[in-house]
């Protein structure tokens, strides 16, 4: 190979190297055995897609002992915090994928344009002199939470963007609003009902 083309390949090869996607403020993490995206994403509360995008993936393909990036986490403690006091208020005797799916609620809000964007104004969003949801409004939000409620959090970060889009949830029997009953429903999971 002359020293021209040898010249042309190391050039490329830098700029290949130099132009992969990796945040200022991305972790590494050698991946063990048993590891997968999911369960990656859940221990470091990111969305499965986030750590896809960072790691420039398209497949869940892993392999142990590689490397791979952490995206700095969306929501942070005092959030998820509070979004388990919620999901322990809203879902208390609920199973756990209801539990799930309130978070993902929480969630599904923030991202859409009609809700306000961060997660502290979706649970505490006033209209006509009420709450959003009704722990707010009488004071069982601050009931605290358990470790489940938490590990709901984080399954509902992890899944975040992957959903389909429950925006609401309500209980069928106890609903007072009949506007939430025409909404289109997505699930039932226990006693909610779960829509957008």
């Amino acid at each position: 190979m002359n020293k021209i083309k040898q010249l042309l390949l190391i050039t490329t090869l830098s700029i290949s190297v130099i132009s992969l996607p990796v945040s200022a403020d991305a972790a590494s993490y050698k991946v063990q055995k048993g590891d997968s995206f999911w369960s990656i994403a859940n221990e470091y509360g990111v969305p499965v897609l986030s750590l896809l995008n960072e790691n420039n993936r398209t497949g869940s393909l892993l392999y142990a002992g590689e490397t791979i990036n952490i995206p700095h986490a969306p929501v942070s403690q005092a959030e998820k915090e509070l979004m388990a006091k919620l999901v322990n208020a809203e879902a208390k005797g609920e199973p756990y994928a209801g539990k799930v799916a309130v978070a993902t609620v929480v969630l599904n809000r923030v991202d859409h344009n009609e809700f306000p964007n961060t997660i502290k104004e979706v649970i505490y969003e006033r209209s006509n002199g009420h709450y959003a949801f009704s722990p707010v409004q009488n004071g069982a939000i601050n009931d605290g939470f358990s470790n489940e409620d938490m590990k709901a959090v984080n399954e509902a970060i992890a899944f975040q963007g992957q959903g389909n889009g429950s925006l609401y949830f309500y209980n069928p029997e106890t609903a007072q609003s009949s506007w939430i009953k025409t909404r289109e429903t997505t699930k039932t999971i226990g006693n909610h009902v779960f829509a957008k």
